[in-house]
């Protein structure tokens, strides 16, 4: 089935978690809008723990064999947070899944949804922290694992078309021969899937799982990928399952606030950045039109700076 790409209107979150009525509400709602998946708590929550192997796997694969790579039988989560309320709630924990296959390859997934323009070498610094953790003193180099990372980004990173890009290590003058297979690093980007204007959810697990994912998906077309696909039913159980957990609820919410938080703090540090640059290019006599091209900001706000 081909689907045409429709977004619900988004309800802000009003109600506090305390007042939210879980009985009457079965179906993962907090004040009329469905918890987001990709929030990396309850994205964590979904793939991430010991029994989420199913919903793991599959999503793995139809990562991976999306690119042409050939699928993996089992897997083996690996669980190494402890979640207390500061864990939860500091902006900067990561709060990723970890893999093993039965190959020995590591699998990181992470959820990114606001931009900190630090993307790139952030993936590369936390690519290498797996690849490290494979091989202990006076091992050799050669049992270092194969380390996969998959980043999910609600933000353009990548200057490419394609929603879901893959990264290895190529030779510049030989695009087909690669260094090793040791690095593989994708890229997910949400803002360009939404934007698809035809989503074939029938004959690509990805985008059934990225359909499934994104928390503006219509009702109806979320129940049509639930039925459609086994795992992705057992991953909105869970969904369900956790989302009836009052306690559960407020790590969600606090986590969504924590995020909300450090997007504030960013956006702000920017905007004081290029108000700077703004005052800096007004002393050199820059025009305001010069101006406005470098930083962004409006010529009525440049003016003010003067």
């Amino acid at each position: 089935m081909l689907i045409n790409n429709g977004v619900s209107a988004i309800i802000a979150v009003t109600s506090a978690i305390k007042n939210i009525d879980i009985s009457r509400n079965p179906c993962y709602y907090i004040s009329m809008k469905r918890l987001n998946p990709l929030n990396d708590f309850l994205f964590l929550k979904l793939m991430g723990e010991e029994g989420n192997e199913i919903q793991c796997l599959a999503f793995l694969n139809a990562v991976l064999g999306s690119k042409s790579k050939k699928p993996i039988k089992l897997i083996k989560i690996l669980e190494n947070k402890t979640f207390t309320a500061e864990v939860i709630g500091e902006k900067t924990s990561i709060l990723d899944v970890r893999v093993e296959t039965d190959k020995g390859e590591k699998i990181n997934i992470e959820v990114q949804l606001k931009d900190f323009h630090n993307m790139a070498r952030r993936t590369l610094f936390y690519w290498g922290h797996e690849f490290i953790r494979g091989i202990s003193k006076g091992d050799d180099y050669i049992d270092l694992p194969n380390v996969i990372t998959i980043n999910i980004v609600n933000f353009d990173h990548i200057k490419l078309d394609d929603f879901h890009t893959c990264f290895h290590l190529w030779e510049d003058d030989h695009k087909d021969y690669q260094l090793t297979d040791a690095l593989e690093i994708h890229f997910i980007n949400m803002v360009k899937f939404k934007k698809l204007k035809v989503k074939d959810v029938e004959k690509n697990p990805l985008v059934r799982w990225l359909t499934f994912l994104d928390q503006d998906t219509p009702e109806e077309i979320l129940k049509e990928v639930i039925q459609m696909d086994t795992a992705i039913g057992v991953a909105n159980e869970r969904l369900e399952f956790v989302s009836k957990d009052k306690e559960f609820l407020r790590a969600y919410e606090m986590r969504e606030m924590a995020m909300s938080d450090l997007t504030t703090v960013v956006n702000t540090a920017v905007e004081k950045s290029k108000n700077e640059s703004a005052r800096n290019a007004l002393i050199k006599g820059y025009s305001y039109e010069i101006i406005q091209d470098i930083t962004g900001l409006d010529i009525e706000t440049i003016k003010s700076l003067g």
